[in-house]
Protein backbone atom coordinates (compact mmCIF):
# COMPACT_ATOMS: atom_id res chain seq x y z
CA UNK A 1 0.00 0.00 0.00
CA UNK A 2 1.21 3.29 -0.75
CA UNK A 3 -1.00 5.54 0.33
CA UNK A 4 -0.74 7.66 2.94
CA UNK A 5 -2.94 10.50 3.79
CA UNK A 6 -1.20 12.87 5.34
CA UNK A 7 -0.79 14.63 2.06
CA UNK A 8 -4.58 14.85 1.98
CA UNK A 9 -6.22 15.38 5.67
CA UNK A 10 -8.18 18.25 5.83
CA UNK A 11 -8.78 18.87 2.58
CA UNK A 12 -12.54 19.21 1.17
CA UNK A 13 -13.43 15.65 0.85
CA UNK A 14 -12.04 15.60 4.49
CA UNK A 15 -14.56 18.07 5.39
CA UNK A 16 -17.36 16.59 4.05
CA UNK A 17 -16.83 13.00 5.48
CA UNK A 18 -16.29 14.23 8.67
CA UNK A 19 -19.07 16.90 9.34
CA UNK A 20 -21.24 14.17 8.13
CA UNK A 21 -19.62 11.73 10.96
CA UNK A 22 -19.71 13.77 13.81
CA UNK A 23 -23.74 14.63 12.84
CA UNK A 24 -24.41 11.34 13.21
CA UNK A 25 -22.68 10.47 16.65
CA UNK A 26 -24.90 14.26 17.85
CA UNK A 27 -27.59 11.74 16.34
CA UNK A 28 -26.79 8.85 18.15
CA UNK A 29 -26.25 10.19 21.28
CA UNK A 30 -29.55 11.71 21.31
CA UNK A 31 -30.71 8.72 23.61
CA UNK A 32 -28.70 7.74 27.13
CA UNK A 33 -28.30 4.01 25.22
CA UNK A 34 -24.86 3.40 24.36
CA UNK A 35 -23.40 3.19 20.60
CA UNK A 36 -20.92 0.71 18.57
CA UNK A 37 -18.49 2.23 16.01
CA UNK A 38 -16.63 0.38 13.45
CA UNK A 39 -13.96 2.15 11.31
CA UNK A 40 -12.79 0.02 8.89
CA UNK A 41 -10.05 1.88 7.33
CA UNK A 42 -8.97 3.86 10.25
CA UNK A 43 -5.48 5.39 9.23
CA UNK A 44 -3.02 7.25 12.13
CA UNK A 45 -5.80 9.02 13.57
CA UNK A 46 -3.80 12.88 13.60
CA UNK A 47 -2.42 14.48 11.22
CA UNK A 48 0.35 16.94 11.54
CA UNK A 49 -0.65 19.74 9.10
CA UNK A 50 2.94 21.62 9.54
CA UNK A 51 4.67 18.32 8.13
CA UNK A 52 6.43 18.31 4.61
CA UNK A 53 3.83 15.71 3.52
CA UNK A 54 1.31 17.84 4.78
CA UNK A 55 2.94 21.46 3.48
CA UNK A 56 3.89 20.15 -0.10
CA UNK A 57 0.29 19.35 -1.01
CA UNK A 58 -1.53 22.20 0.96
CA UNK A 59 -4.66 20.33 0.29
CA UNK A 60 -6.34 21.22 3.83
CA UNK A 61 -5.50 25.27 2.80
CA UNK A 62 -8.26 24.63 0.56
CA UNK A 63 -10.17 22.91 3.11
CA UNK A 64 -10.26 23.51 6.79
CA UNK A 65 -8.22 26.33 6.57
CA UNK A 66 -11.49 27.84 4.65
CA UNK A 67 -13.79 26.95 7.37
CA UNK A 68 -11.92 27.72 10.10
CA UNK A 69 -8.57 29.24 9.44
CA UNK A 70 -7.29 32.90 10.19
CA UNK A 71 -9.03 34.46 7.18
CA UNK A 72 -11.97 32.25 7.09
CA UNK A 73 -15.05 34.14 6.73
CA UNK A 74 -17.52 33.65 9.33
CA UNK A 75 -19.91 30.88 8.69
CA UNK A 76 -23.66 31.14 8.76
CA UNK A 77 -25.18 30.52 12.11
CA UNK A 78 -27.07 27.73 10.73
CA UNK A 79 -23.80 25.98 9.27
CA UNK A 80 -21.97 27.00 12.23
CA UNK A 81 -24.42 25.21 14.57
CA UNK A 82 -24.19 21.81 12.04
CA UNK A 83 -20.15 22.00 11.89
CA UNK A 84 -19.78 22.82 15.58
CA UNK A 85 -19.12 18.94 17.19
CA UNK A 86 -16.61 18.52 14.46
CA UNK A 87 -15.10 22.44 14.95
CA UNK A 88 -15.01 22.02 18.56
CA UNK A 89 -12.72 18.83 18.71
CA UNK A 90 -10.09 20.72 15.49
CA UNK A 91 -9.71 24.09 18.02
CA UNK A 92 -9.54 21.68 21.44
CA UNK A 93 -6.50 19.82 19.17
CA UNK A 94 -5.09 23.15 18.54
CA UNK A 95 -5.19 25.51 21.55
CA UNK A 96 -2.47 27.47 20.54
CA UNK A 97 -4.96 28.74 17.78
CA UNK A 98 -3.54 27.64 14.33
CA UNK A 99 -4.29 24.46 12.87
CA UNK A 100 -1.70 22.50 13.10
CA UNK A 101 -2.84 18.89 14.11
CA UNK A 102 -6.03 17.77 11.94
CA UNK A 103 -8.30 14.83 13.77
CA UNK A 104 -8.93 11.48 11.61
CA UNK A 105 -12.42 9.66 11.81
CA UNK A 106 -10.84 7.09 14.59
CA UNK A 107 -9.63 10.18 16.67
CA UNK A 108 -13.52 12.00 15.67
CA UNK A 109 -15.13 9.16 17.33
CA UNK A 110 -13.26 8.60 20.19
CA UNK A 111 -13.31 12.63 21.52
CA UNK A 112 -16.86 12.37 20.63
CA UNK A 113 -17.70 8.71 22.20
CA UNK A 114 -19.43 8.76 26.32
CA UNK A 115 -18.74 6.23 28.97
CA UNK A 116 -20.89 4.05 27.44
CA UNK A 117 -20.11 3.97 23.73
CA UNK A 118 -17.48 1.45 22.09
CA UNK A 119 -15.33 1.46 19.19
CA UNK A 120 -13.24 -0.68 16.57
CA UNK A 121 -10.42 0.87 14.83
CA UNK A 122 -8.96 -1.32 11.98
CA UNK A 123 -5.84 -0.29 9.62
CA UNK A 124 -4.38 -2.87 7.53
CA UNK A 125 -0.58 -0.67 7.30
CA UNK A 126 1.16 -1.72 10.41
CA UNK A 127 3.47 1.18 11.06
CA UNK A 128 0.14 2.87 10.80
CA UNK A 129 -1.38 0.66 12.82
CA UNK A 130 1.03 1.39 15.48
CA UNK A 131 0.86 5.26 15.24
CA UNK A 132 -2.50 4.68 15.72
CA UNK A 133 -2.40 2.82 18.94
CA UNK A 134 -0.09 5.99 19.83
CA UNK A 135 -2.54 8.07 19.17
CA UNK A 136 -5.49 6.79 20.52
CA UNK A 137 -5.28 6.70 24.37
CA UNK A 138 -5.50 3.63 26.45
CA UNK A 139 -9.25 2.78 27.17
CA UNK A 140 -11.48 0.15 27.52
CA UNK A 141 -14.04 1.68 24.86
CA UNK A 142 -11.83 1.31 22.03
CA UNK A 143 -10.20 -1.82 20.54
CA UNK A 144 -7.17 -1.25 17.78
CA UNK A 145 -6.27 -3.81 15.40
CA UNK A 146 -4.01 -4.35 12.35
CA UNK A 147 -6.41 -6.07 9.33
CA UNK A 148 -7.68 -6.16 6.56
CA UNK A 149 -10.74 -3.45 7.30
CA UNK A 150 -12.68 -5.37 4.89
CA UNK A 151 -12.99 -8.50 6.60
CA UNK A 152 -14.41 -6.15 9.47
CA UNK A 153 -16.89 -5.32 8.24
CA UNK A 154 -18.12 -9.07 8.38
CA UNK A 155 -16.57 -10.37 11.79
CA UNK A 156 -17.19 -7.54 13.93
CA UNK A 157 -21.12 -7.29 12.82
CA UNK A 158 -23.48 -7.29 14.18
CA UNK A 159 -22.58 -5.48 18.33
CA UNK A 160 -23.84 -5.78 21.08
CA UNK A 161 -25.11 -2.66 21.20
CA UNK A 162 -27.29 -3.22 18.34
CA UNK A 163 -27.14 0.79 17.59
CA UNK A 164 -24.52 2.52 15.54
CA UNK A 165 -22.18 3.16 12.79
CA UNK A 166 -19.99 2.05 10.52
CA UNK A 167 -17.39 4.14 8.54
CA UNK A 168 -16.02 2.55 5.31
CA UNK A 169 -13.10 4.71 3.77
CA UNK A 170 -10.70 3.08 1.93
CA UNK A 171 -7.72 4.61 -0.06
CA UNK A 172 -9.32 3.73 -3.58
CA UNK A 173 -5.95 2.68 -4.65
CA UNK A 174 -6.92 -0.53 -6.27
CA UNK A 175 -9.10 -1.28 -9.64
CA UNK A 176 -12.41 -2.56 -8.44
CA UNK A 177 -12.93 -0.53 -5.16
CA UNK A 178 -17.03 0.58 -5.70
CA UNK A 179 -17.09 -3.18 -6.41
CA UNK A 180 -15.33 -4.16 -3.08
CA UNK A 181 -17.07 -1.76 -0.76
CA UNK A 182 -20.62 -2.33 -2.13
CA UNK A 183 -19.59 -6.03 -2.07
CA UNK A 184 -18.86 -5.98 1.96
CA UNK A 185 -21.06 -3.40 2.87
CA UNK A 186 -23.81 -6.26 1.55
CA UNK A 187 -22.56 -8.51 3.78
CA UNK A 188 -22.16 -6.56 7.01
CA UNK A 189 -26.03 -5.16 6.12
CA UNK A 190 -27.03 -9.32 6.29
CA UNK A 191 -25.89 -9.08 9.58
CA UNK A 192 -26.50 -6.04 11.15
CA UNK A 193 -29.66 -4.37 8.79
CA UNK A 194 -29.97 -1.45 11.66
CA UNK A 195 -26.74 -0.07 11.34
CA UNK A 196 -25.89 2.89 10.22
CA UNK A 197 -23.53 2.84 7.10
CA UNK A 198 -21.32 5.75 5.51
CA UNK A 199 -19.65 4.42 2.38
CA UNK A 200 -16.78 7.24 1.20
CA UNK A 201 -15.82 7.36 -2.15
CA UNK A 202 -13.94 10.08 -4.58
CA UNK A 203 -15.22 11.50 -7.55
CA UNK A 204 -13.04 11.12 -10.58
CA UNK A 205 -15.20 10.01 -13.36
CA UNK A 206 -18.52 10.34 -12.99
CA UNK A 207 -19.53 6.98 -14.50
CA UNK A 208 -17.79 4.91 -11.93
CA UNK A 209 -20.14 6.77 -8.97
CA UNK A 210 -23.10 5.85 -11.13
CA UNK A 211 -22.66 2.71 -11.75
CA UNK A 212 -21.93 2.43 -8.19
CA UNK A 213 -25.34 3.84 -7.23
CA UNK A 214 -26.78 1.76 -9.76
CA UNK A 215 -25.40 -1.10 -8.28
CA UNK A 216 -26.81 -0.40 -4.40
CA UNK A 217 -30.24 0.68 -6.12
CA UNK A 218 -30.12 -3.41 -7.62
CA UNK A 219 -29.75 -4.63 -4.11
CA UNK A 220 -33.36 -3.18 -2.82
CA UNK A 221 -32.61 -1.83 0.16
CA UNK A 222 -34.04 1.17 1.63
CA UNK A 223 -33.48 3.96 2.70
CA UNK A 224 -30.01 5.31 0.70
CA UNK A 225 -28.78 8.37 0.24
CA UNK A 226 -26.41 10.09 -1.86
CA UNK A 227 -24.38 13.07 -1.12
CA UNK A 228 -21.67 14.61 -2.78
CA UNK A 229 -19.40 17.97 -3.21
CA UNK A 230 -17.80 18.85 -6.74
CA UNK A 231 -15.24 21.87 -6.63
CA UNK A 232 -13.34 20.98 -9.93
CA UNK A 233 -15.02 20.31 -13.56
CA UNK A 234 -15.18 16.79 -14.45
CA UNK A 235 -12.56 17.13 -17.09
CA UNK A 236 -10.45 14.74 -16.09
CA UNK A 237 -10.27 11.50 -14.70
CA UNK A 238 -6.12 12.29 -13.14
CA UNK A 239 -7.72 14.39 -9.75
CA UNK A 240 -10.02 14.01 -7.07
CA UNK A 241 -13.16 16.36 -8.19
CA UNK A 242 -15.41 16.06 -5.96
CA UNK A 243 -16.56 13.29 -2.92
CA UNK A 244 -19.38 11.37 -2.00
CA UNK A 245 -21.23 9.31 0.63
CA UNK A 246 -23.66 6.81 0.51
CA UNK A 247 -25.60 6.58 3.25
CA UNK A 248 -27.58 3.83 4.76
CA UNK A 249 -30.10 4.40 7.01
CA UNK A 250 -29.10 7.99 7.71
CA UNK A 251 -30.50 9.62 10.61
CA UNK A 252 -33.64 10.92 9.84
CA UNK A 253 -32.35 15.07 10.38
CA UNK A 254 -29.62 14.35 8.00
CA UNK A 255 -31.07 15.00 4.79
CA UNK A 256 -32.44 18.49 5.37
CA UNK A 257 -29.08 19.27 7.11
CA UNK A 258 -27.16 18.09 4.06
CA UNK A 259 -29.76 20.00 1.65
CA UNK A 260 -28.27 23.17 3.52
CA UNK A 261 -24.86 21.84 4.22
CA UNK A 262 -23.79 20.66 0.46
CA UNK A 263 -24.43 23.77 -1.58
CA UNK A 264 -22.30 26.16 1.21
CA UNK A 265 -19.80 23.93 0.83
CA UNK A 266 -19.53 24.18 -2.99
CA UNK A 267 -19.25 27.49 -2.56
CA UNK A 268 -17.02 27.89 0.50
CA UNK A 269 -14.74 24.95 -0.73
CA UNK A 270 -15.07 25.48 -5.02
CA UNK A 271 -12.09 25.61 -7.23
CA UNK A 272 -13.40 25.50 -10.83
CA UNK A 273 -16.44 23.94 -10.36
CA UNK A 274 -19.12 24.59 -7.11
CA UNK A 275 -21.51 21.96 -7.50
CA UNK A 276 -23.57 19.65 -5.13
CA UNK A 277 -25.89 16.38 -5.09
CA UNK A 278 -28.10 15.08 -2.73
CA UNK A 279 -30.82 12.48 -3.44
CA UNK A 280 -32.77 8.71 -2.08
CA UNK A 281 -31.10 6.36 -4.16
CA UNK A 282 -34.04 4.10 -2.00
CA UNK A 283 -36.12 6.21 -0.05
CA UNK A 284 -37.28 5.14 3.68
CA UNK A 285 -40.32 3.36 3.83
Amino acid sequence: MNYRHIYHAGNFADCLKHIVLTRILTYLQKKDKPCFCLDSHAGIGAYDLSSEEAQKTGEWQQGIARLMGPDAAPLPANIAQMCEPYLAIIRKLNPEGPITTYPGSPLLMAEMARQQDRAFFVEKHPDDAETLKQTIRRDRRFHIRQEDGWNAIKGDLPPQERRGMVLVDPPFEEKGEFNRMIWYFTQGYKRWANGIYCLWYPIKARRDVDEAAGMLKAEGIDNILRAELVINKLDTAKRLNGTGMFIINPPFMLHDELSALLPFLAERLGETARRSHLEWIAPPR
